[in-house]
């Protein structure tokens, strides 16, 4: 009979206990994945899986191991245990290292506010099927589109977390996706777009049809480009990818890049980062998000907290041992994966929406261009210098003129996020919700 992931994280802290360790904490995830793919009309792969991980660290005094494994026998996991303490024996002290203290600890969650379980019944493999043949057939009916490729997917996940300091914890979760990609047009002219939801909720997934209808479109749409003019332009970032922009702002505002001193927002805390009326905040108790947890992954409590306020930085996002280095309090951002150690990591964040459109915004920039994808990236994180791959559409006179891809967009990015002009149209639902940003005098190479 196979074991929980709560009796399994006791029977890990247990052998942990057998072979020596002064403290330790323990992980067990279950996870069931099933995925179809579809192409020209017929199944293409079909997988389905269940496993187990388990994760433990043990502490020897200042010194700490990990280690993980798919074998949840009785034998192996005293032999993890003995080979985790040997380890940590060996390995270097470390003064930040180390389990919270117990009034640290998360006391009575709500997992069930959280809304992280669909508990209808897991979708049928003919089902999964059947809606991944209605986004290829919705995509293929667009105007130039010659091949697509689409899914259906889902999973569950049962997670467990127990420690010495008399933690334990865990919730379920889920999530269900459909995606297509697709490709217009033939040989060297070929082009590629795609289009994909996931979802907590089955219910709130938008259609195949929708999916595979938008996807075909993005790709049709990008039949026959070139490259831009070069020259400092404006630049529109489509809601699709102005997370990313986010995201760089995001590692910089990490802990563990601060703490190794690798972030171009060192000691700039309480100095303005965004434009004044702009504020980031991360939620890790919004209903059916896909990053929402009622702990973090140390037990510490979690709370919706104001990285960015009016503009200003406020906040870092620390676990316990990047807190320790900065000589502050973990923000309860932990995350880990079973076979290593946690690190801050920020969960469900939104910026600020603007009052206009995308299109308004459009008509606001002139000339320029609507980026809809980003390519590579190179940021210097010291100095913030970002250089990026692009593509998307040029704009005369607000509309627009043509596709391009093969571009190159460079600026600084404490100047671009001091800078960027919110539109109106992030998704509410996302772990990211982000709108369009409009971004004055980047640097294009093109033509």
């Amino acid at each position: 009979m196979a074991l929980s992931p709560e009796t399994l994280t006791e029977a890990l802290l247990s052998a942990a206990r057998k072979a020596g360790a002064d403290a330790a904490d323990a992980v067990a995830v279950e996870r069931r994945t099933q995925s179809i793919n579809v192409r020209a009309g017929t199944l293409e792969q079909a997988e389905r899986s269940e496993r187990v991980e388990v994760g433990l660290r043990v502490f020897v005094g200042q010194r700490q191991a990990c280690v993980g494994a798919s074998d949840t026998r009785e034998e192996t996991l005293a032999m993890l245990a003995e080979r985790a303490v040997a380890m940590a024996r060996e390995a270097p002290q470390d003064q930040f290292a180390g389990l919270a203290a117990p009034e640290q600890l998360a006391q009575d969650w709500d997992v069930a506010a959280l809304e992280l379980h669909d508990p209808g019944s897991e979708p049928a493999a003919p089902d999964m099927q059947e809606a991944a043949l209605a986004l290829e057939a919705a995509a293929m009916a667009v105007d130039g589109v010659t091949q697509v490729q689409a899914s259906a997917d889902h999973e569950v996940e049962h997670m467990h977390m127990a420690a010495t300091n008399g933690f334990s914890g865990g919730f379920t979760s889920s999530a269900r996706s459909l995606s297509a990609v697709a490709i217009a047009g033939q040989g060297t002219g070929m082009q590629r777009d795609y289009d994909a939801d996931t979802r907590v909720f089955a219910a709130d997934l938008r259609t195949p049809e929708e999916i595979g209808t938008r996807a075909g479109e993005r790709a049709a749409a990008m039949l026959d480009a070139k490259k831009p003019y070069t020259g400092s332009y404006p630049v529109l970032y489509d809601e699709r990818v102005a997370a990313s922009l986010i995201g760089h702002l995001l590692a910089a505002i990490n802990g563990g890049a601060v703490s190794r001193g690798a972030s171009w927002l060192m000691n700039r805390m309480g100095e303005p980062v965004l434009p004044d009326a702009l504020s980031l905040i991360d939620d890790p108790l919004r209903p059916r998000a896909l990053g929402s947890q009622p702990f973090d992954a140390e037990g510490l409590p979690v709370a919706r907290r104001a990285l960015v306020e009016d503009g200003v930085l406020k906040s870092w996002i620390l676990d316990l041992a990047t807190g320790r280095k900065l000589g502050l309090p973990s923000t309860g951002h932990a995350r880990r994966a079973p076979s290593s150690v946690p690190s801050p990591l920020s969960t469900n964040v939104a910026l600020t929406q603007g009052d206009k459109s995308r299109e308004e915004l459009m008509a606001e920039m002139g000339t320029g261009l609507l980026v809809t994808s980003m390519i590579g990236s190179t940021i210097n994180p010291n100095t913030g210098d970002y250089s990026r791959g692009a593509s998307g559409f040029w704009i005369e006179k607000g509309e627009i003129a043509f596709p391009v891809n093969e571009c190159t967009i460079a600026g600084s990015l404490p100047e671009m996020l001091r800078g960027i002009i919110p539109a109106n149209d992030a998704r509410p639902w996302k772990s990211r919700v982000v709108p369009s940003l409009l971004v004055e005098g980047l640097t294009l190479a093109g033509n």
